[in-house]
């Protein structure tokens, strides 16, 4: 049965490839490192360019960053989340991301169900999840001549 080969495993940081998050931006750069078919999750590494202003999105679950480095913030709330900082995001909230220290920002995410992109009149434009998170994955990694590593396997 598939849950007696399910074990804790480790993915390490350098085994992954940063890559650009396009459509929506090639200076902001994420590196996955599980793409969670069963539950539409992924969790990632997120790095922005100091004063990068993401695309305004909606999320239908849950989101959870960690600030690993640099300071950021919502254009719709007034607080500042820097180094070592958690952010919860609640399910149906909108916002707008903008990198406001003068380095890079390095986040830590895990973001459950699709994230809708925006337009400027609040309008859909794109929807990002588990597939086109795989989708950009493999395409880079073909692209790039690099051997894809299995990120839904449940076994590393």
């Amino acid at each position: 049965m598939l849950f007696e080969t399910i074990d804790t495993g480790c993915l390490n940081d350098e085994d992954l490839p940063w890559m650009p998050y396009a459509p929506y931006s090639d200076d902001v750069q994420i590196k996955y490192f599980k793409i969670d078919p069963v539950r539409g999750e992924t969790i990632s590494l997120l790095k922005i360019p100091p004063g990068a202003k993401l695309a305004t999105h909606h999320h239908t679950s849950t989101v959870i960053v960690y600030t690993v480095r640099g300071s950021w913030k919502y254009l719709e709330h007034d607080w500042v989340a820097r180094e070592g900082s958690v952010v919860y995001e609640t399910a149906a909230t909108s916002h707008t991301p903008i990198a406001v220290s003068d380095s890079e920002v390095v986040t830590f995410n895990v973001v459950s169900g699709e994230l809708l992109y925006l337009d400027g009149k609040g309008n859909l434009a794109a929807t990002e999840n588990w597939r086109t998170a795989m989708r950009r994955y493999l395409d880079h990694c073909h692209k790039d001549g690099i051997e894809p590593k299995d990120l839904s396997s449940f076994s590393q």
